[in-house]
């Protein structure tokens, strides 16, 4: 285990930025220049390539710990690392197609995201985007893709589309279109609930190409043993339980320093903390977070270990991205409750922390397809 990365001071600094980005609606511009100056978009490249030589285990602590400073920049900026981890991944199992990736981000540039698409429910294994190939060996693609986290600032977007021309019809083609490349819009219509700051602006792709040398994959669309599907699925779901972890982390604390500062008048200006029920909310809540580390952990590590759980991994990879995020909810429900009526103000820390966290349940998996996943695992499919 490494020491962590970002030093205190920068953490409390990124912490008292985060408001102001909630309440501006507003990309956080400084917490990502902080950021790049530490090296922290570079964390899974290889010190043979001027990176930091991370593992999944050490930078999931990582993004945990900044996460529970601000939890929008921590989530924008795991869709970079997850990126990076799936090149990662993919090298340590002597697949170099994205080795370029890890070469490029210690360069400097910003990995992105287009994969997400409304309507689709099978996330990575079909797509409503089309992908038109040419004769050089580029493709075009044509479709609308949404939650694209960093929108201001990526210079590679990943995305993927079908293919249904070609004798082995249809192919899912998975690319990364440069920034300054043409045929392509951003919406300016990310204004939601939570996770403000991380700007996930809808993408439209209108025909935009990605050059030969940047088309790293073509994939008969279901269910796919191919290493790629599997790098990204267990990137995304371990940093993504990771981050919400850390917004649990910090719910607990702030519910623990609410029940030392509140006083109850009908216990004679005792501090809440030395109320049974107070108390019983915020042990329930410690008992309840206290089972994500180990989890998280034991995951990332296997990843990096290249264990072979076989046909387990992607129930046991949805499972923990749904314990961490509903248990996230639970514990900053419960902060809430031990916090009182002071946490509905627009300036509570730990009202931010409750609209942010609701966005937990609409990562992929889902809790439905999660379920669905274990299921089809433990029963088999069912039958037609």
């Amino acid at each position: 285990m490494h020491s962590p990365l970002i030093p205190d001071d920068v953490i409390e600094r990124i912490r008292s930025r985060a408001a102001g980005y909630d309440r501006d609606n507003a990309f956080p511009h400084e917490d990502l220049a902080d950021l790049t100056e530490l090296g922290y978009l570079r964390l899974f490249g290889p010190s043979s390539r001027g990176g930091h030589g991370l593992g999944l285990d050490d930078v999931a602590r990582e993004q945990r710990r900044l996460a529970a400073a601000a939890p929008a920049t921590a989530l924008a900026i795991n869709m970079h690392l997850v990126w990076t981890g799936v090149a990662k991944a993919l090298l340590d199992r002597g697949d170099e197609s994205l080795a370029f990736v890890l070469d490029e981000s210690v360069a400097g540039e910003i990995f992105a995201f287009g994969n997400s698409e409304p309507g689709n429910d099978l996330v990575l294994l079909d797509s409503r985007t089309r992908a038109d190939g040419h004769p050089d060996g580029s493709y075009s693609f044509t479709g609308r893709k949404i939650f694209t986290s960093l929108s201001p600032v990526w210079t590679r977007l990943g995305v993927f589309g079908r293919d249904d021309s070609g004798p082995d019809a249809p192919q899912l083609v998975h690319a990364f279109i440069d920034r300054a490349a043409g045929g392509y819009r951003i919406e300016d219509d990310w204004d939601t609930l939570g996770m403000r700051a991380t700007q996930s602006h809808t993408t439209i792709l209108e025909g935009v190409t990605a050059t030969a040398d940047r088309v790293f994959r073509r994939i008969a669309p279901g269910p796919s043993a191919d290493p790629l599907v599997f790098a990204i699925f267990a990137n995304f779901e371990i940093l993504v339980a990771a981050v919400y972890a850390g917004i649990a982390d910090r719910a607990l604390e702030l519910a623990v320093e609410a029940a030392h500062r509140r006083t109850s008048l009908k216990s004679a200006g005792r501090p809440y903390a030395s109320d049974p029920d107070i108390r019983r909310r915020v042990a329930q809540a410690g008992i309840a977070l206290d089972a994500l580390e180990p989890q998280i952990d034991r995951m990332a590590c296997d990843v990096d270990r290249l264990v072979d759980h076989g046909a387990l991994w992607f129930a046991k990879l949805v499972g923990l991205k749904v314990r961490a995020t509903e248990t996230a909810r639970v514990v900053v429900d419960q902060a809430v409750r031990v916090t009182g009526g002071s946490a509905m103000s627009n300036s509570s820390e730990l009202g931010r922390l409750y609209r942010d966290v609701l966005a937990g349940m609409f990562h992929p998996s889902d809790d439905d397809s999660a379920h669905a996943t274990v299921a089809n695992t433990l029963l088999g499919p069912v039958p037609e």
